[in-house]
This record gives structure tokens, sequence and C-alpha cells, in this order.
């Protein structure tokens, strides 16, 4: 069952419940208050015939001034005559409550005769057919008897009233029913329509429409909870995201490691069968070896890096103070003997906290990829510079940039962007990815900016807090050393 229906049924039983008690109670009495007014006016009328009885017994005559049966008998056929309007029957019984004298229609029954005490009003609700009664009992003192006076009022229309009533309030509760039926439908399908949307929403996910959102439409409780569920979705549809941008990285990854290892063991293959299958001259024998030897050396260094990588990303990290002019002074050693490229450090003193060796790979692949993407005596500038959060290095080159649609791409393993480069360089892909990793064990980010034709800027922040983090003050100028590789000059720091 909806849990729409729920609700309407819910209600619609605590609705009926609470009518029809309420309606028992009020009808009850409405019942009660109007037997309690008959009883207390038949209560009345019976005094009043006891007195009208004791003032008609004075009056006959008697002769040894003991009121006979028959007088007594007279006097309650008068009494009779005088209520024929009213529907009173009443019975007059001696002192042996044997009766004297008994309306036509009175009840035989005397069980309420057998109560009646010398100073006492008794009455009792008596049913005969389908007709109602208040029988009262009452003693009369006349002429030195005591006799028992009963009369029957019929109340019979006050049952009636009460019937009717409970007749009437069946109908009203069916009517009020309905019509607050109608109401709580339309109560309830306005309260659960948020909850509807949220479940209309969650098919539309489930069946892969994961930018659907459910529309908020109140400000109680359900809307909170539509806005919840739309945070949780904004999230998924992220996850999601993810997955899938994880799922298309490894998926290029393996197609471009299949594709790296094609290529150069396809060309091992064929120069290390020529030189089995024929025998050629020096020289051809010599550049075929030379080709095998470099397309090894290629996979040898593309097998480097992956493993560097794979043991980057489980390497638990051993900080430790470097001083920033070391690492610049190892950069100067590797690059000195670059004869196509200027190269430029700009440094400041300070101290960095990581993993010397680690850093230094950053680094050189950040170096070895400007080299790589400038031109022929084009300039590769690498600086460094205190900050109040750590260190900052930068390395820029002034060659062919990088497309804006493809900087989102370079840091995974094998992408590159201009792969006849990067190949003729014996270049794989893997060194920015490499990068990442490094810099991750180090709680820092590569932030990549670059336009094709005007050169790439590539700059990460490491933690330099701690003993001689502040080198030598804030003021300290910058030690620029330019290096012109053609002319055979060496870049200091």
């Amino acid at each position: 069952m909806k849990f729409l229906y729920k609700i309407l049924l819910c209600t619609i039983i605590i609705m009926a419940a609470a009518f029809g008690i309420s309606g028992y109670f009020f009808v009850n009495f409405v019942f009660e208050s109007a037997l309690e007014r008959e009883v207390a006016q038949a209560l009345d009328g019976s005094s009043i015939l006891r007195f009208a009885f004791e003032t008609a017994a004075l009056n006959i005559p008697t002769k040894y001034n003991v009121l006979q049966d028959a007088a007594v008998r007279q006097i309650g056929a008068r009494l009779e005559s005088s209520g024929q309007n009213t529907g009173r029957c009443l019975r007059l019984s001696d002192e042996g409550r044997n009766s004297i004298y008994t309306s036509e229609g009175f009840s035989e029954d005397t069980a309420l005769l057998q109560q009646i005490g010398p100073e006492t009003k008794v009455w009792t609700i008596a049913s005969h057919g389908d007709r109602y009664y208040i029988h009262t009992g009452i003693v009369v003192n006349a002429l030195d008897r005591a006799l028992y006076l009963e009369t029957l009022e019929d109340v019979t229309e006050v049952f009636e009233e009460r019937s009717m009533g409970f007749s009437v309030y069946r109908r009203v509760t069916l009517a009020m029913l309905a019509c607050s039926g109608m109401v709580m439908l339309f109560i309830c399908v306005w309260l659960t329509k948020p909850i509807r949307l949220l479940a209309n929403a969650t098919k539309r996910m489930a069946a892969g429409e994961y930018g659907y959102r459910a529309k908020r439409i109140s400000n109680d409780e359900l809307g909170q909870l539509t806005t919840d569920f739309n945070s949780m979705a904004n999230v998924l549809e992220e996850t999601i995201h993810e997955l899938k941008e994880e799922v298309r990285a490894r998926e290029d990854f393996i197609a471009a490691f299949a594709h790296e290892l094609k290529t150069p063991l396809t060309a091992i293959i064929g120069y290390a069968d020529m030189l089995r299958s024929r025998k050629l001259d020096e020289e051809k024998h010599f550049l075929s070896a030379n080709y095998i030897y470099t397309e090894g050396k290629r996979l040898e260094n593309m097998s480097f890096r992956l493993m560097d990588i794979i043991v980057t990303r489980r390497e638990v990290l051993e900080v430790q103070p470097i001083e920033a002019k070391t690492l610049f002074e190892y950069l100067r050693g590797v690059f000195a003997e670059n004869k196509e490229q200027k190269i430029r450090m700009s440094v400041q003193s300070g101290t960095v906290y990581g993993e010397p060796n680690l850093l230094k790979s950053v680094l050189v692949n950040l170096m070895d990829n400007a080299c790589k993407a400038s031109r022929e005596g084009g300039m590769v500038k690498l600086s460094g510079k205190r900050m109040e959060n750590g260190y900052a290095f930068e390395v820029r080159d002034y060659g062919v940039g990088i497309p804006e649609e493809e900087l989102k791409k370079v840091t995974e393993a094998f992408y590159m962007v201009d792969k006849s480069r990067s190949r003729s360089r014996n270049g794989a892909g893997l060194g920015l990815a490499l990068c990442v990793e490094i810099l991750r064990l180090h709680g820092s980010e590569l932030d990549i900016r670059s336009k094709v034709g005007e050169g790439t800027c590539v700059s990460f922040v490491i933690s330099g807090h701690g003993p001689g983090a502040g080198g030598k003050g804030a003021g300290a100028e910058a030690a620029d050393v330019e290096a012109a590789a053609a002319a055979g000059a060496e870049p200091g720091a």
C-alpha cells in the first residue's frame, strides 16, 4: 500500500473512532438528562397523587373511621381518570401488598412493590414489549391505613429520541467522514508530493540520469530532506564522474603502455632479425645495433619511471630539512652539458622539508620537459622563492606551449602532447605523472599554466616551516645566474 493511502486510511480510522466515541457520549448525555428529568417529574407526580389520595380519603364518610377497600378503588378510579391525557397508570395495594386497584395494562411485576419502605420513594425503568415506563412506588397513609401507591409513566419517547439521535449521528458521521476523507486525500497528496518527487528522482538517477535533481517545494523537514538528497546526488555524480575518469585513464594507460611497448619492440625485433639473418656491412651493422641499443634504453627508462611511480604511491615519506641552494647546485651540474638552451636560475636562500632525492627527481623532470619543449637557443628559467607557507619552485620555458584542452591530461601516464618530439628524445610521457605522485607525498601539487606558442610555467610549493626556514630574512636578494649553454658558461646560484 502506498504511503499516501496509509496516511489517509489511518486518518479516517482515527476520525471514525473519535466521531463514534464522542457521538456515543453526546447522545447518551442528552438521553440521560432527559431521563433524569422524566424521573424527577414521575416522582413529583407520585407525591402529588399521594397527597390527592390522602385528601380524597378524608372527604369520604366512613362508619368505623377505617378506609374501606371499596373507597380505595373509588379514589383510585378518580385519580386514574384525572390523568387520562398523561398516559399514567397506577396500582394501589393494601398492607399485605395485595392489589386493591390496578389500572388496565399495569404490569403484574411486584418486584418494586416489595422494595417500598415507610419513608422511601423507589423507582425503576420497566419495559413492556416495545414501550418503556418509569415505575415509581410510595407509601400512602390514609385513616390509619398504610397503602402502597405505584405509578407507571410512559417514557418511550425519550428512548425513541435516543435511537433517533444515534441514527442521525451515524448518518452525519458518515457524511463528515466522506467530506473529511476528500479533504484529507488532498492534504495527503500535497504533503507527500516531496516524497513522490524524491522517488521519481531516485528512479531517474538509477536509470542513469545522474544530473537530475529533485525539486524542493517546501521549507519543512521534507524540504530539508530534498536539499540533502540533492547534495548527496551532487557528491554521487562527482564520484561517478571521477570513477569514469579513472576508468578512462586506466584504459588510456593500458592502450598507451601497449603502444609504447609495441613501437620499440617491433623495431628491435626487426633490426635483430636483420642482424641474425643477413650479413651487413660495418656501417649498417652499427646503425642496426645502435637502434636496438637506443630503443632498449628507452624501454629501460620507461620501466624505471613506471617503477618509480608504483614505489612512490606506496612509499611513506621521511621528511628532512634541505637547503634550497643544494637542489639548485645539483640541477646546475645535471644541465651543465646542455648546449641547446639558455638556462637561468634565480634562487632565494631558504630551507624546505622533504625527501632530497625525490625533490631532485621532480625538478630534473620539469627541467627536462622544459628543455624538450623549447626551441634551440630558447630560454628556460628555474626560480626559487620563500613564501609564508613554504618555498616555491617555478620552471618556465618559452617553447611550443600546451593547448588548454590538454592541460588536465598532461599529468596522466604515457600522455604526450607532441608524441613525435617526445619519442625522438626518448620520452614516454611518464615524467609529470611521477612528479604528481612525489608532490602528493609532500602535500603539494603541480600548478601548470601554458599558452600555445608562448610557453609553459610549472610551479609547486614545498613546506618550509621549521628551524632555518627564515634563511637570510624576507629582504634577502635573489642570486640570479644565467647559463648560456651555447657559450659554454655554467649557471650558478
